[in-house]
């Protein structure tokens, strides 16, 4: 079973519930209707449980089957299925009484949404044969697949969109390498036809072959790309320089708060202050404008409702609806915000489609309770077709920022710590130190690009308790000083020592006061109001657990 919320107008966290089931996407009926069903659905969904539902189609009507009527859930069902209900397809219900379900906006930790458009990674063989899995409202959507042997595309009709800057498209290759295999041909899809602006292959006009596919496109070939990565993704240590170079002046748009390269919320630079979107309308057409405007590929998901953190200081769009061939986001009607439409907690963010690049393939961790956490191991040597050599990374000067760009290359979001010493994990057989004198800005893609001793190692502790190690996380907590209030509230107070005992005794004053004739005199102090404001996606926990906590007579 797949579930999946629909209609308009919703949040992300709302929504017509929409169940797969026998290959056919359906509804559920609201009859007999309760909240224990919706904390079932809402679990389905990836939300931790529901705050409540909608009857009579509040998310509009929805097409197909009614999958599922007068359900009853206890509400610690594992699956709908389990629940008692009329039986598979058996409804005397009409669309008009389609339920809702409305979730609580908090994640089960590694959740993975499948509710998505994905499209699957390429191999090093560049013939890709297209298969068609199900249909969404823009027709079918298409999956790129591998080894199969039937729905490819013909080429007659292909003619070269002129490329958007990210996913550079060097042009058609000649299709004779698909026949180095003499393999049957059957086509699904032909008269492709694409403006350039859509964010998936399946938004483009098509049409399939019916019938005996086989003798279809009798004078064509099959479609064939070749993809080139933008300048965001040259490889070498040089990548950042290189991306900076071609924009003249500050940008005016960026991503904040993602794990991942190519996702976060998004700000735009209005009037020398940088702002978020509210996320009324936010949709993948606008998304993409954002994604190809940053030098990445369309967009792969619109999100919505702070779901990359809520960001600070002023909102500067509302109800943003660019058509798709914008080529920034200001070029797209949108409106002004006034305080009562929209706060931070509808800040809209993207997920970007950016190019494989493999870097995974190159990183692995060892010996942690968790995938999320271990001893790093990196690949070298591995150009050229050979089989790569895995070995330890010295733990020497490894730190916060090593560990961010470890995390990001392994896809497992942000860095909770990076560990020097990882004797508790030693349940690997790689005993070797390969790469030391890392030292990252914490931007990079991959550890091989950060700075790092090459092939003259040089490690103090050689030894295996003594590789580096990190502990990610899909989500963290990002402090930020509101600095405005700082310079506001800033003052010269001049304090008399006997007040001072506590500031003492907790180090806050400077090292002279050690040498004042205590209670008498004064010390001149420096004296304003702070706000830390919290924008991550996780409660911020001091580093020192609580077992290490001490009670203090000052507070």
């Amino acid at each position: 079973l797949k579930f999946r919320l629909a209609g308009y107008p919703r949040k992300h966290n709302e929504g017509r519930v929409e169940v797969f089931y026998n290959d056919e996407w359906g509804t559920i009926c609201d009859d007999d209707f309760t909240l224990a069903n919706a904390h079932v659905l809402c679990r389905h969904l990836g939300f931790v449980a529901a705050t409540g539902w909608a009857h009579s189609a509040k998310y509009g009507k929805g097409v197909g089957r009614i999958w599922l009527d007068n359900v009853n859930c206890a509400g610690g069902e594992k699956s709908i299925g389990d629940c008692k209900h009329r039986g598979w397809g058996n409804s005397d219900c009409s669309h008009e009484e389609d339920a809702g379900v409305i979730c609580k906006d908090e994640r089960i930790p590694g959740f993975k949404d499948s509710n998505v458009i994905e499209v699957r990674k390429p191999q090093a063989r560049v013939g890709s044969r297209w298969r068609g899995v199900g249909a969404g409202r823009h027709g079918a959507f298409l999956r790129k697949g591998h080894g199969q042997r039937k729905g490819q595309q013909p080429q007659a009709e292909w003619p070269l969109t002129p490329p958007l800057p990210p996913g550079r498209v060097s042009g058609l290759l000649s299709p004779c390498r698909l026949f180095t295999e003499r393999q049957q041909l059957n086509y699904r899809l032909h008269s492709v036809s694409c403006v350039g602006t859509e964010v998936h292959l399946s938004m483009c006009s098509f049409e399939f072959y019916r019938g005996n596919a086989s003798a279809a496109c009798g004078a064509g070939m099959p479609a064939v790309v070749s993809c080139v990565p933008g300048p965001l993704f040259a490889t070498g240590s040089a990548h950042k320089k290189k991306q900076r170079q071609p924009q003249q002046g500050q940008p005016r748009i960026r991503l904040k708060g993602g794990a991942k390269v190519g996702e976060g919320r998004v700000e735009v630079l209005k009037s020398s202050e940088w702002g978020t979107i509210c996320d009324d309308r936010w949709n993948l057409l606008s998304a993409s404008v954002v994604c190809r405007e940053l030098g990445f590929g369309s967009a792969k998901e619109a999100l919505t409702g702070a779901r990359m953190g809520q960001g600070m200081g002023p909102i500067h769009m509302n109800e943003v609806q660019c058509l798709g061939t914008e080529k920034s986001l200001w070029s797209c009607p949108f409106k002004n915000i006034t305080q009562e439409d929209c706060k931070h907690t509808e800040d809209a963010a993207v997920r970007c489609n950016i190019p494989y690049m493999g870097y995974e393939n190159l990183i692995r961790l060892s010996g942690g309770r968790s995938r999320f956490e271990g001893r790093v191991e990196v690949a070298v040597g591995a150009g050229d077709g050979d089989q790569p050599r895995w070995g330890l990374v010295c733990g020497e000067g490894w730190g916060t920022l090593e560990a961010m760009v470890a995390c990001r290359q392994l896809g497992l979001g942000f860095a909770n710590h990076g560990l020097q010493e990882t004797w508790y994990w030693d349940a690997s057989n790689v005993t070797e130190m390969v790469l030391s004198g890392v030292k990252c800005a914490g931007h990079e893609m991959s550890l091989s690009h950060c700075q790092h001793h090459g092939t003259s190692l040089n490690c103090r502790n050689t030894g295996t308790r003594f590789a580096a190690g990190v502990i990610c996380s899909e989500t963290a907590s990002d402090l930020l000083l509101h600095a405005p209030l700082v310079q506001e509230t800033a003052y010269i107070e001049d304090r008399p020592l006997h007040m001072l005992y506590c500031a003492a005794e907790e180090n806050c004053l400077s090292s002279s006061a050690r040498l004042a004739n205590w209670p008498y005199g004064h010390r001149r102090l420096l004296r304003f109001s702070s706000q830390i404001h919290n924008n991550g996606r996780a409660d911020f926990r001091p580093k020192a657990g609580r077992h290490s906590w001490v009670w203090h007579e000052c507070h």
